[in-house]
């Protein structure tokens, strides 16, 4: 069963979904299409985001993602489907959504830094904490999957 949606955040706060728009284009510009879907599927995975999974889904679709790395994306250490700068992104996705300890560990960090130059790697924290964002967002008012 699915649950009511509890508002349309973009009708009730539209300043707010205007900000968070045009912070959502500066954080991915400059950053591979594809990378950035997999990042924003991967922090919705762990957020349980359906609304979110459903749109970056098919935009990695869109951008020539393939079927199967989608599929394997909540597997991704072990599925041998990523390249390492892909492994990197990953796993600092993984590290900002959840925190643990309150801190992003030194080698995760580190290893994302080895992969990325300092600006696509702020690039990249950018749209890892944007997506963040618009997580909080449906999941909190349960935005329905596939509406606009």
């Amino acid at each position: 069963m699915t649950a009511a949606q509890r508002m349309n955040f973009t009708k009730a706060a539209p300043k707010v979904f205007k900000a968070m728009i045009a912070l959502d284009a500066a954080a991915r510009a400059d950053l591979d299409p594809t990378l950035v879907e997999l990042v924003q599927i991967r922090a919705s995975q762990v957020n349980h985001c359906a609304y979110c999974l459903d749109m970056h889904t098919k935009d990695a679709r869109k951008a020539g993602e393939s079927e199967e790395r989608i599929y394997q994306l909540n597997a991704w250490r072990e599925a041998g489907l990523y390249t390492e700068k892909e492994q990197a992104a990953l796993a600092l996705t993984e590290a900002i959504t959840v925190l643990t300890d309150g801190f992003v560990p030194d080698a995760v960090y580190e290893e994302a830094a080895r992969h990325f130059e300092e600006p696509e790697l702020a690039q990249l924290i950018a749209l890892i904490f944007t997506i963040n964002a618009w997580n909080r967002i449906a999941v909190s008012t349960r935005k329905i999957p596939g509406t606009e």
